[in-house]
C-alpha cells in the first residue's frame, strides 16, 4: 500500500509539473488571438491624435469591450479633466485574491500626429500586407492596448483569481498635449491605480537583428524629454534689398552647429550592465569595440564606431534634433522672425535647464534665443529643473516568470535590463513611488523601427505571439 501511495504521489507530482510548463509555454487560444486583433483594429481606425483626435473615443469603446466580457460597471472607470472632454482614460480592475498589492498596467490611446499625404497607406486605416499590420499606433502602442485588453477579457472569461487585484489604465496625452492622463489620475485619482509596481507595454520586447532575435529588452530607466524653442528675430526689409542680417539664415546656422554637437558619452549603471551583458553575445569588430568602450576611460575611436549606429547612439548620449520649423511672414520680404523646436532626449541625471544652457553655449549667437517649451506650450527662459529617475531595482515578480517564459519561447536570447532612448508615462508612476518596467513580447527589428515615422506598422506573427506572451507572463506575475 505504502508503494502504491508513492507512485500516486509521483503521478500527481509529474502532472503538475507537465501542467505547469503547459501554463508558461501554452499559446493564447485562437479566440484571444483574433479578440486582440479585432481590438487592434478597432484602435487604430479610432482617430486619437492630439490635434483633431478622440482619446475618449477609444476609452469609450475599450470599456465598452468589458463590459461586454462580464466586468461590473464599478470595476471599469471612464474619466478625465474637465476642461477637456476629449482626452479621457480608462480605468479597469480585474480583482484578485489579495495576497498582494496591486499592479499597474500602462498604455497610452493617444497616438503623434500622420498626414495621409506622407504615407503610404491611409495612416487611420488598419491594413494588413506582406506580413506586418500597419497603421498610427501600430508600433506606439495600440498593439499593447490590444494585448493588455485581450488578456484581461481572457482571464476574466476563464474565471482567473489572481494573487493581486490586476488594474489596466488606458491613457491620454503621453505622445503631447497638456491632459497627460497618467499624470492626472495620479493627482486626481491615485486610489483607482495605487500599486505595488507598474509594468508598461510602451516598451521593451524581442530585439532582433535582421530577422533573427537577439534579446529580451526591458526597459527599467528611460530618457528625460525636453523640447526647446530657437527664435531668430530681425527688423526685416523689401526682398529685393537682401542683406546678409536674415533671420532664417542666422536660425539655419544655429540649428546646424546644434546637428554637428555631439553630447558627451555616458553610461549609468543600467547601460553599463546592459553593454556588458553584450559583449559575450557580440563578435567581431563590435565585440572588440564593447570591450574598449567599457573600460576606464573608455576608448573614444571604440565610442565613435559604435556611435554610428542610432541605437547605439542614443543610449550613450544625450541627443537633440530639430523636429518643427517656421518663418517669414510674405514671399517678397525679408523673414522678420524664424523659430524652431528642438527636441532633446536627456541621460538622466541632467536637468532641463542643464541642456537648455548647454544648447544656449553650442548656438553662440546673441541673435537667438534659446528658451524651454512647458508641455502647455508655454516658452520659459529658463529650463526646468526636473531629471530623469533613479531606475528601479529588478524585482523578482517580475524577472523570474519573464526569465522562464523568455528560455521557452526564444531559446538562447538573454533578458537585459535597459534604458529606453525614447520616453514613457513611467516618468509619472516612477516618481509616484511605483516602480515601473517596460515588458512586452513583441520582436521588432533594430533596422526597422517606424514609430512616429511614416508607415508605421509591426509584423504580424510578432503580434500573435506577443499575444501569446502576455498572457503567460501576466499570469506569471500574478500566480503567487
Amino acid at each position: 500500500m505504502g508503494s502504491q501511495k508513492w507512485w500516486l504521489a509521483l503521478f500527481f507530482c509529474l502532472v503538475f509539473t507537465v501542467s505547469m510548463q503547459a501554463q508558461q509555454t501554452a499559446p493564447a487560444d485562437e479566440a484571444t488571438r483574433r479578440l486582440a486583433l479585432d481590438i487592434f483594429k478597432q484602435l487604430i481606425e479610432i482617430n486619437t491624435t492630439d490635434s483633431v483626435g478622440s482619446v475618449t473615443a477609444a476609452a469609450e469603446a475599450m470599456a465598452q469591450r468589458f463590459r461586454d466580457a462580464g466586468f461590473p460597471e464599478s470595476d471599469i472607470q471612464v474619466l478625465g479633466p474637465s476642461s477637456n472632454d476629449r482626452k479621457k482614460n480608462v480605468v479597469v480592475r480585474l480583482h484578485g485574491s489579495g495576497k498582494h498589492k496591486p499592479v499597474l498596467l500602462i498604455g497610452h490611446l493617444d497616438v503623434v500626429e500622420a498626414r495621409r499625404e506622407d504615407w503610404t497607406t491611409d495612416p487611420f486605416q488598419f491594413i494588413e500586407k506582406d506580413g506586418y499590420y500597419y497603421g498610427r499606433g501600430t508600433s506606439d502602442m495600440k498593439d499593447g492596448d490590444a494585448i493588455m485588453s485581450a488578456t484581461l477579457i481572457r482571464m476574466k472569461k476563464e474565471g482567473y483569481v489572481p494573487s493581486r487585484d490586476i488594474i489596466l489604465a488606458m491613457t491620454a496625452d503621453e505622445e503631447g498635449g497638456t491632459s497627460n492622463g497618467v499624470d492626472w489620475l495620479i493627482k486626481n485619482h491615485r486610489e483607482l491605480i495605487d500599486a505595488e509596481f507598474v509594468l508598461n507595454h510602451d516598451g521593451g520586447g524581442v530585439l532582433a537583428d535582421h530577422g533573427k532575435p537577439v534579446m529580451m529588452e526591458v526597459n527599467a530607466t528611460e530618457k528625460l524629454y525636453g523640447d526647446f524653442v530657437l527664435t531668430a528675430t530681425n527688423p526685416g526689409g523689401h526682398s529685393s534689398l537682401p542683406r546678409p542680417e536674415n533671420a532664417i539664415y542666422e536660425l539655419a546656422g544655429a540649428l546646424t552647429r546644434i546637428a554637428h554637437y555631439q553630447f558627451p558619452f555616458e553610461l549609468n549603471n543600467i547601460t553599463r550592465a546592459y553593454y556588458e551583458r553584450q559583449v559575450k553575445m557580440a563578435t567581431g569588430q563590435r565585440a572588440a569595440d564593447l570591450v574598449a568602450m567599457l573600460k576606464n576611460p573608455p576608448d573614444v575611436e571604440a565610442v565613435a564606431r559604435l556611435s554610428k549606429d542610432p541605437l547605439d547612439n542614443s543610449t550613450t548620449h544625450t541627443t537633440c534634433v530639430a523636429t518643427r520649423l517656421s518663418g517669414g511672414h510674405a514671399n517678397n520680404a525679408l523673414p522678420q522672425m524664424a523659430q524652431a523646436n528642438v527636441n532633446c532626449r536627456i541621460e538622466p541625471g541632467h536637468t532641463l535647464e542643464e541642456i537648455r544652457l548647454t544648447l544656449e553655449k553650442v548656438v553662440a549667437d546673441p541673435k537667438v534665443k534659446v528658451q524651454f517649451r512647458e508641455n502647455n506650450n508655454a516658452l520659459m527662459d529658463h529650463g526646468s529643473d526636473r531629471h530623469s529617475y533613479v531606475p528601479p531595482a529588478p524585482r523578482k515578480e517580475v524577472f523570474e516568470p519573464l526569465d522562464k517564459i523568455v528560455a521557452k519561447m526564444w531559446p538562447g536570447i538573454p533578458v537585459l535590463p535597459n534604458m529606453s532612448t525614447g520616453a514613457s508615462d513611467g516618468v509619472y508612476t516612477n516618481a509616484a513611488g511605483m516602480p515601473t518596467y517596460c515588458v512586452s513580447g513583441e520582436q521588432y527589428d533594430r533596422d526597422d523601427i517606424r514609430a512616429h515615422g511614416k508607415d508605421e506598422r509591426t509584423g504580424v506573427e510578432a503580434f500573435a505571439r506577443g499575444v501569446d506572451f502576455y498572457y503567460v507572463f501576466l499570469k506569471g506575475v500574478t500566480a503567487e
